[in-house]
């Protein structure tokens, strides 16, 4: 081989070798982008529910989808921070939850998809155009806050007898919140209760709130809400200390001393948005999941707290009762 020819084909391979060497490249794996609302200690059970399904369904952090987690404590502002975090990283797909912190993503981003897994009301706030075809970006499982009002309040009757006036907690910056409001104070006038209301918009509203109370209410109501859930230890402290039995909408929220909840099963709520995040990898558009509403509930009891504020829980709730705390 003449030399000139030589050269020629050295250079020929060479060239080849970037193409070749591109070619041989693995895919970019699937990026999910996770935001909680609160922090990573208070929402462990929800977050693991999560995964556990995503692996179940075969994706595997570290092997075939990276993950970018991110934790908003329960401030709006943060969380619109950290979504726009989220997006310039240019994920797959965006899952959240909590309405404020929904909210701040769906305001982040009209392309990326977003998959709720707890939305108050997705419908009543404007979340979503239609339940059964959500449009737009965003969809995900409904909790349902709206509608229990009326059952909550129910439950939390049969086990304060003698309730007459309630008091009932809520951000009015969050329209959830106000939804659910509304639904308890209607359920409320059905009862014949008398109500008072304690609107808050951040976290040091609440204790000037609930010491305005001055033993006014014979039971306290919490809507739901992310800076109610952040603060679910100050609250329910501040109630037992005028002996206030406490509705409230999270389990999480009744391990921290409050009364009782009746509400979904958050943990199955999170395990089936790891469906939502399948299909949606798999090429389906957000606009054509329908919201889905939760099919398991649970009714949680605190006996303990019972016990302090010198209530006696009837045997027919105990019997009820999915979870009795102790």
């Amino acid at each position: 081989m003449r030399r000139r020819d030589f050269v020629k084909v050295v250079a020929g391979a060479v060239t080849a070798l970037p193409l070749a060497a591109a070619a041989q490249q693995p895919a970019k794996q699937p990026t999910i982008g996770f935001l909680g609302s609160g922090t990573q200690d208070s929402q462990g059970p929800w977050v693991a529910a999560f995964f556990q399904r995503l692996r179940e369904l075969g994706w595997i952090e570290g092997r075939n989808i990276t993950i970018e987690y991110r934790w908003a404590e329960g401030s709006s502002d943060r969380a619109a921070q950290l979504a726009a975090d989220l997006v310039r990283l240019k994920v797959d797909v965006i899952v959240t939850y909590a309405n404020p912190i929904i909210l701040a993503v769906k305001q982040s981003t009209a392309a990326t998809p977003i998959v709720f897994a707890a939305a108050a009301d997705p419908l009543g706030t404007g979340l979503v155009a239609s339940l059964a075809r959500p449009g737009g970006n965003l969809t995900g499982l409904s909790v349902e806050a709206t509608d229990l009002g009326g059952k909550r309040l129910e439950l939390l009757s049969n086990l304060v007898l003698g309730l007459r006036h309630l008091a009932i907690i809520a951000n009015v910056g969050n329209p959830a919140s106000v939804l659910e409001m509304g639904e308890v104070q209607s359920a409320a006038r059905t009862l014949g209760l008398e109500v008072m209301t304690l609107a808050i918009r951040r976290a040091e509203d609440i204790a000037p709130g609930l010491e305005k109370l001055n033993g006014q209410a014979d039971a306290l109501y919490v809507c739901i809400d992310t800076i109610l859930f952040a603060n679910r230890i100050r609250i329910n402290t501040l109630a037992l200390a005028q002996r206030l039995p406490t509705m409230v909408s999270t389990r999480e929220a009744v391990k921290a001393g409050a009364l009782m909840t009746y509400g979904p099963n958050f943990p199955e709520l999170f395990r089936r948005a790891g469906d939502y995040v399948d299909k949606i990898l798999h090429g389906a558009k957000p606009a054509d999941l329908p919201v889905e509403q939760p099919t398991k509930f649970d009714l949680i009891i605190n006996l303990t707290a019972a016990k302090a504020l010198g209530l006696t829980v009837p045997e027919s709730l105990l019997l009820r009762a999915d979870e009795v705390i102790e």
